[in-house]
């Protein structure tokens, strides 16, 4: 929705008078901060209204996000926060939707709901903060975690392997992928406003840091004295550089089946091969693959995987509907109902 004039917020204009209550060092708090930070950006860009815009969550410590923020809200019940996203956005189309939701919200009971608002290309942009633990219950594993890992729950370690949120997106066929980390702030805020320009289904995975339940669950890539050899920043139509000055890059691993998806290489030997990022190809299994590097055989791939145009849903069903209209007028609910074989009860 737009008005007259043009709108110029703060980031104070979308703070809450509500108190953060989560842990101190948590990585919420970075989150929440680069959200407000872009969204004066993004509304401004638009000419979205602050009233225009609604956070709905589900059930963990992430969901606690639309207390902190001055918009509209939505605090709902466990993994079912892109259901009640998909049907707001249905009846309000101009509204900005987020959807805020955890590791263990997302991608265990609320999985299914995930996947089919992700293929449905439904405009909600979808933020999950994966800590690869159940915080809020007090340390007990999730989808995420690692195999083998010892929690509250898995004493002797984790007996399955572990939920690629990245790769399950693409399976949905989300058209707009990315990942960040809530340490790389200008990053996030930068993938955050790629997100939140995106018309359609946007899913970002925010990498983040639970330091009472799981502390430095991601130090292993993004610690001092590492980040620059095991993170793989990934910039549209550039090559896939990492390393102190971007000295080895990747390069394509063969065509074989059993070759690999891709290569490590010196930069200065692999010369042009290195393989140059395209967010907008149509090689799904691409893209798939990318989504599955992970160290310590590859650099985790941070940034935007793939960012392509489709109908969205609510534009769909908008068409459907006047068409119907067109060829069947506007219909009447009450004939509707008093239609076919009805019975009176006395």
């Amino acid at each position: 929705m737009t008005t007259e004039a043009p709108l110029v917020y703060t980031r104070d204009d979308f703070k809450s008078d509500q108190v953060v209550r989560w842990c101190p060092g948590c990585g919420d708090y970075a989150i929440l901060a680069q959200v407000q930070r872009m969204l004066p950006t993004i509304c401004a860009e638009t000419d979205t209204r602050r009233e225009d815009v609604v956070f709905i969550s589900g059930i963990g410590c992430a969901s606690r996000f639309p207390y902190y923020m001055d918009t509209y809200g939505f605090h709902s019940i466990h993994g079912r926060a892109p259901a009640l996203a998909l049907g707001l956005k249905l009846a309000q189309p101009g509204l900005q939707v987020w959807v805020v939701t955890g590791d263990g919200d997302a991608l265990s009971i609320g999985g299914n709901h995930l996947i089919h608002a992700l293929r449905r290309n439904i405009d909600v942009k979808i933020l999950l903060f994966n800590n690869r633990i159940y915080g809020l219950t007090k340390g007990q594993y999730s989808p995420t975690s690692e195999f083998g890992k010892k929690t509250k729950s898995s004493p002797d370690g984790v007996t399955a392997q572990p939920v690629n949120a990245l790769a399950l997106a693409l399976a949905s066929r989300a058209t707009f992928v990315a990942r960040t980390i809530d340490t790389e702030t200008r990053h996030l805020q930068e993938t955050l406003l790629r997100a939140a320009h995106h018309r359609g289904s946007a899913f970002v995975e925010v990498l983040q840091n639970c330091n009472i339940f799981n502390d430095g669950a991601f130090e292993h890539v993004k610690g001092r004295g590492v980040r620059d050899e095991r993170l793989l920043f990934l910039r549209h139509g550039e090559p896939m550089r990492f390393g102190a000055e971007g000295a080895r890059v990747l390069t394509a691993g063969g065509a074989g089946p059993a070759d690999p998806f891709a290569r490590v290489e010196e930069a200065a030997a692999a010369g042009g091969r290195a393989l140059v990022h395209d967010e907008t190809s149509a090689n799904e299994g691409f893209v798939y693959g990318l989504a599955n590097l992970d160290y310590p055989d590859f650099p985790l791939p941070l940034g935007v995987l793939r960012a392509i145009e489709q109908p969205t849903y609510e534009e769909l069903v908008e068409h459907q509907i006047e068409e119907a209209q067109q060829h069947q007028g506007p219909g009447d609910l009450e004939a509707l109902l008093d239609a076919g074989e009805c019975w009176t009860v006395e």
